[in-house]
Order: structure tokens, then sequence, then C-alpha cells
């Protein structure tokens, strides 16, 4: 079966610095034809920054649009025509303070496939070097290292609920 969709038409109804919000008039495979609204996001990445083989590093920060403080791994958004594995160097050094030269990607997951095209990227950093970190502006972030075992019991127990930290750990750790 034919699960593809054809693009008739489609309108900005909404641009920003962060996302960009596009109405699609589409035709489905049965010729009917629907509407679909589609979030642009440059996309952004996921380190899970293992400090040693017994550890891993995560950062907790309030999360606005949920009102919580989150304990999550170290992750960034893409500038615009931004290299994914640059930017999780970046983001490593500024939200934890250390540095890597043991990459490994991961992959990527499609965060909300169902109106949004963001795309994570995941990479494990082994081998980390303490140089400083440095947030953004407007960041308020704390770092902490934490036994693995740790990490997956606060998971099953419903303590962190942040996918992009789950599905990390999921591919870091093979579960």
């Amino acid at each position: 079966m034919n699960f593809e969709e054809k693009t008739l038409d489609s309108e900005y109804v909404y641009k920003s610095r962060v996302i960009d919000v596009r109405f699609d008039n589409v035709e489905i495979t049965t010729g009917r034809k629907s509407n679909r609204i589609v979030v642009e996001h440059p996309g952004g990445v996921v380190i899970v920054a293992q400090k040693t083989p017994e550890t891993i590093l995560m950062v907790k920060q309030y999360r606005y649009p949920i009102r919580e403080t989150v304990l999550e791994l170290p992750a960034g958004k893409l500038e615009k025509g931004e290299d994914p594995f640059e930017a999780a160097k970046r983001e490593l050094e500024e939200e934890t303070g250390y540095k890597s030269d043991n990459w490994q990607s991961l992959g990527y997951i499609n965060t909300t496939p169902g109106f949004c095209n963001e795309k994570l990227y995941l990479y494990l950093a082994q081998d980390l070097e303490f140089v400083g970190e440095h947030p953004d502006d407007g960041e308020i972030i704390q770092c902490f290292e934490y036994k693995i075992e740790e990490i997956f019991d606060k998971i099953k127990l419903g303590e962190i609920n942040d996918s992009k930290t789950i599905c990390g750990l999921m591919r870091a750790f093979k579960l």
C-alpha cells in the first residue's frame, strides 16, 4: 500500500527565530483531499556523556512549556545549517564544561512526526576532559554525575520522562 501524500500547496502562517509553522493542503492515496499543519524546527543534538564506565553526566534545567525542572541529557538546538556533530561538541562544553575526542554517532530520532519535522541527532561522548562550562545567556542549568543504573531506576520510577534522554540512553547502552 502506498502511504505517501502529495502536497498540493503550502502557506507559512507563522515564522520565528526557533520554529516556522506551515499549513499544507494534501491529497492522500485514495484521492481525498486533506490538510496538514507542520511545525518546522532546525533540529538538535543530544549527548550521552559517559564520564566513567559507570557514570554519565546529566543536567537539570527548568522547562517553561511544561512548567517543570527536568533531569535530562545535555542537549541543544541546531543553528540553521549547523553540522550536528559540531553542535554536539559545542553543547557538551556549554552545558557540562567537558569536551571529548572520543565520539560515536547513535543515529537520530524524530521527536513528534505527527506534526513536526524536528530531528534530534544522538551522540555518545567518552574520555571526557573538564574545560569549564559556559551556558547560553538566559539558560540556568546545573550539571550532575550519576551512576548509569541510578538513571535507569529513575526512568523506571517515572522520575525521568524526557523522551530524548530515554532514547539516547537506550541507543547508547543498546537496551
